[in-house]
């Protein structure tokens, strides 16, 4: 595997965003969440991306979030820049802005049209020199890219060397993808974090989740050292949680949102509008499933 991206393995932490009582990102906030993480054993950053409210953030927001993650992490693990658009402009614009703040490669969604449409549209990508380039391979509903596909792009562009999959159904599509690319192709998991012990045993090199550092480090760990059992048994008092939480974005927003506030990391709660109600009863399960989630950090 090349060398960009040989210490990602293990947790990958996805942040959200922290705001004040004033709605504002509140940067402190950001650090603390960094620092925990890193003391936990992460083994990178992706910011932002759809756990931060991304499409909710400012550009000058979106610069402060990574370039206080950058800053925090001081080059002990890599950080990698959210990119992803819908217009190929503003993908090559962000991309740009994430290699300008120092994150050690970027990730982006590409809309699917057609191979050769795909294809120019990750040189395009490439031709900026990110460290590495990862791609989300995101489809809620669907397979995503053809595999065809994402070994093409591995074996001609330089710069492709990661993939984030987050597709139906998931595990299968990894394991494809690490025998087709003979391993050598990074695979994350991201949305599919229910399937975490699924996708460890079919040989992912990191998943992407959001919060809960110390417990997903520790599940990880466990697992790596061969402790299977250990990790599956950790694992399964996490699944309440994560059955609540994966009820859509939104609610996953709010919950882990919660989570760190209670824990005393970001100073409010605040999701920013639009979003999905989180309603008296959602508080009372959450708050439930925060007290679960706080005695399996002690």
């Amino acid at each position: 595997m090349r060398a960009a991206v040989a210490s990602l393995r293990g947790i990958i932490t996805v942040l959200n965003t922290p705001f004040d009582t004033g709605g504002s990102l509140d940067t402190g906030a950001v650090a603390r969440n960094v620092q925990i993480a890193l003391d936990a054993g992460v083994a990178g950053f992706l910011v932002p991306a759809m756990a931060a409210e991304v499409q909710k953030l400012s550009d000058a927001e979106r610069a402060a979030l990574i370039c206080t993650t950058v800053e925090t992490a001081a080059g002990r693990v890599p950080v990698i820049g959210g990119a992803s658009a819908p217009d190929p402009a503003d993908r090559e614009r962000l991309t740009i802005a994430c290699l300008e703040l120092g994150c050690d490669g970027v990730l982006a969604s590409i809309p699917y049209v057609d191979d050769a449409d795909y294809e120019q549209q990750v040189r395009n990508l490439a031709a900026l020199r990110p460290g590495f380039l990862m791609l989300q391979d995101w489809d809620a509903q669907g397979y995503g890219l053809p595999v065809p596909l994402i070994v093409r792009l591995f074996e001609r562009v330089e710069a492709f060397q990661a993939i984030k999959i987050e597709v139906v159904p998931a595990g299968v599509k990894y394991s494809e993808v690490l025998a087709a690319t003979h391993g050598e192709l990074h695979v994350s998991g991201g949305w599919a974090v229910m399937q975490m012990i699924e996708a460890f045993d079919r040989g992912v090199h990191a998943i992407m989740p959001t919060a809960m550092h110390a417990i997903y480090t520790r599940i990880y760990r466990l697992y790596a050292s061969g402790d299977r059992a250990g990790a599956q048994a950790l694992f399964e008092q996490l699944l309440p949680v994560l059955a609540f939480s994966n009820q859509h974005l939104d609610i996953s927003i709010h919950f882990f949102k919660r989570l760190l506030w209670r824990q005393g990391v970001y100073p409010t709660d605040i999701v920013r509008p639009p979003t999905l109600p989180f309603d008296e009863t959602h508080q009372r399960i959450a708050d439930d499933l925060i007290c679960r989630v706080n005695e399996l950090m002690t």
